[in-house]
C-alpha cells in the first residue's frame, strides 16, 4: 500500500513537472521566434520583395539556431534553409527536416504580400529535456517504490511485533497470570501510550478482582457470626420447654439477627447501585447549606443525649450538582459516626465553606480518632477497627460514603484532628 501510494504520488508529480517544463520551453521558443520574425518584418517594411529575400537569405546563411523559409505563392522557395512547405499562418511544428540532425522545428508563419515567411527554432533541446525528465522519474520511481517496500516491511514487522507482545500478554492474563503487564519501551510513542492505557486498565481489573476476593471473604466472615448465633438460638428453642414467653424472646432475637443479615446485603446492593453510576442521570441543583443543617439536626438529639456539643459553621447559599438523598445519607453517616464513636462530652463540628470552584465540607470530633495507618483501610468494605466485632454495625458505612463521593466526582480525606478525627470532603461547586 505504501509503495502504491508512493508510485501514484510520483506519477502526479511527474505529470506536473513534465507539463510545466515542456510548456515553459515552448513558450521560450515562441517568444524568440516572434522577436526574430518582428525584426525581419520591421527591416523589410516598405521595401521590395527582393530586399526581403536578401534579408532572409543572409540570415539563413549565418543562422545561429534559427530556421527560415521564404516562398512565393506558387510554392517556390525564394530564400532560407528549409524546404518548401504548405503555407500555414501561425504557430506550427515540423517533424525531422532533410539534411538536419535536429529532430523537429517549432516556429511561426506569416503572409507578406503574396509571399509566405516562416521562422522556426529546433525543439531538440525540448525533446532532450523531456527524455531527461522521463528518465529521472523512471529511476526515481523505481528507487522510491523499493524504499517504500523496504520501509513497509520494516514498519509492518515492528507493528506486528508490538501487537504480538500485547497478544502474548493477553494470553498469559487469560491463563490466570493477572500480574503480567504490557512492556513499555519509554519512547513515548503511540504504542507506549497504548501500553500505558492497557496496563492501567489491568491494574484496575486486578484491584477489582482483589477487592472481590476480599469482599467475598469478609461476607463469609461477617455472615458466619450472626448465622451461628441464629442457629444456636433455634437449637435452644428446640430443646427448651414449650413456654410461650421464652419462645417469643427467642423468635424476637432471631428476627433481629435476620434483620442484621438483611441490612448487610441491603448495604452491599446499595453500594453496587451507586458505583454503577445509574443515579448520575438524575443529578440536580442541591442547596448544600440547607442539607448540612438538616443532617446535623437529625443527630443533634443523639449528641445532646451523650452531652456532646455539635456546632455548625456553614456558609450560606452553597450549591452543588448531585443527588440530594445520597448527599444527605453521606453527611448523615459521617455525623452519626462522630456521635457514636466519640465519648460523652465530646465536641463535634460540621463546617462548610467555598474554596475556589469547590465547596469544602468537614466533620470533625475530638474523640479517640483513627490511627493514620488505618485511614485507607477503614474505607474498605466490612473493615472494622474492633476485630472482635461485638458492637453493632456491618463495616459498610464508610464504604457507602466513598461510593457516594466517587459518584459526585468529589474527594475525601481523613486527617488527625489532634485529638480526634477530621473527615474532609471537597465537592465541585455549581
Amino acid at each position: 500500500m505504501y509503495a502504491a501510494l508512493t508510485g501514484i504520488s510520483f506519477l502526479v508529480l511527474f505529470g506536473v513537472i513534465f507539463w510545466s517544463t515542456a510548456r515553459f520551453m515552448r513558450h521560450q521558443i515562441d517568444d524568440s521566434v516572434s522577436s526574430e520574425l518582428n525584426e525581419i518584418m520591421a527591416d523589410s517594411q516598405a521595401s521590395s520583395p527582393e530586399v526581403l529575400e536578401s534579408i532572409v537569405g543572409g540570415l539563413a546563411k549565418h543562422s545561429s539556431g534559427f530556421y527560415y523559409l521564404l516562398q512565393d505563392s506558387s510554392g517556390a522557395v525564394r530564400a532560407g534553409n528549409l524546404p518548401a512547405a504548405t503555407p500555414l499562418v501561425g504557430v506550427r511544428e515540423w517533424g525531422e527536416t532533410p539534411n538536419s540532425h535536429y529532430s523537429a522545428i517549432r516556429g511561426r508563419g506569416v503572409e507578406i504580400s503574396n509571399d509566405y515567411l516562416f521562422v522556426g527554432w529546433s525543439t531538440h533541446q525540448l525533446h532532450e529535456m523531456n527524455e531527461m525528465v522521463v528518465s529521472s522519474f523512471v529511476w526515481g520511481l523505481a528507487a522510491s517504490i523499493a524504499l517504500a517496500l523496504a520501509g513497509g516491511v520494516l514498519t509492518g514487522g515492528r507493528l506486528l511485533r508490538k501487537i504480538e507482545t500485547v497478544s502474548e500478554t493477553s494470553r498469559n492474563i487469560v491463563e490466570g497470570d493477572l500480574k503480567r503487564r504490557v512492556p513499555v519501551t519509554r519512547t513515548g510513542d503511540e504504542f507506549d501510550r497504548l501500553a500505558g492505557s492497557i496496563n492501567t486498565m489491568l491494574d484496575r481489573i486486578q484491584a477489582l478482582m482483589d477487592n472481590l476476593r476480599q469482599v467475598t471473604t469478609d461476607i463469609a466472615h461477617d455472615m458466619r457470626t450472626p448465622l451461628t448465633r441464629l442457629r444456636q438460638r433455634l437449637e435452644l428453642a428446640q430443646r427448651s420447654s414449650n413456654d410461650a414467653g421464652h419462645l417469643r424472646e427467642v423468635l424476637a432475637a432471631t428476627v433481629g439477627e435476620i434483620d442484621a443479615i438483611l441490612g448487610i446485603f441491603g448495604g452491599l446492593l446499595r453500594i453496587a447501585q451507586i458505583e454503577s453510576g445509574a443515579r448520575k442521570a438524575a443529578f440536580e441543583s442541591v442547596q448544600l447549606s440547607e442539607l448540612l443543617h438538616t443532617a446535623a439536626e437529625l443527630y443533634r438529639p443523639a449528641a445532646e443525649e451523650k452531652k456532646q456539643t455539635l456546632e455548625e459553621r456553614i456558609d450560606a447559599d452553597l450549591r452543588v450538582m448531585g443527588d440530594r438523598d445520597l448527599l444527605l445519607q453521606l453527611f448523615a453517616n459521617l455525623i452519626e459516626n462522630a456521635v457514636r464513636h466519640s465519648p460523652p462530652g465530646a465536641y463535634l463540628a460540621v463546617t462548610a465553606a467555598k474554596s475556589g470552584d469547590k465547596v469544602d465540607v468537614s466533620v470533625a470530633d475530638n474523640g479517640p480518632g483513627i490511627p493514620p495507618d488505618m485511614h485507607a483501610k477503614v474505607m474498605q468494605r466490612f473493615f472494622r477497627l474492633e476485630s472482635s466485632r461485638t458492637t453493632p454495625g456491618s463495616g459498610l458505612g464508610l464504604s457507602l460514603t466513598l461510593a457516594i463521593v466517587n459518584l459526585h466526582d468529589a474527594n475525601i480525606g481523613l486527617a488527625d484532628n489532634k485529638p480526634g478525627l477530621r473527615v474532609a470532603i471537597s465537592l465541585p461547586m455549581l
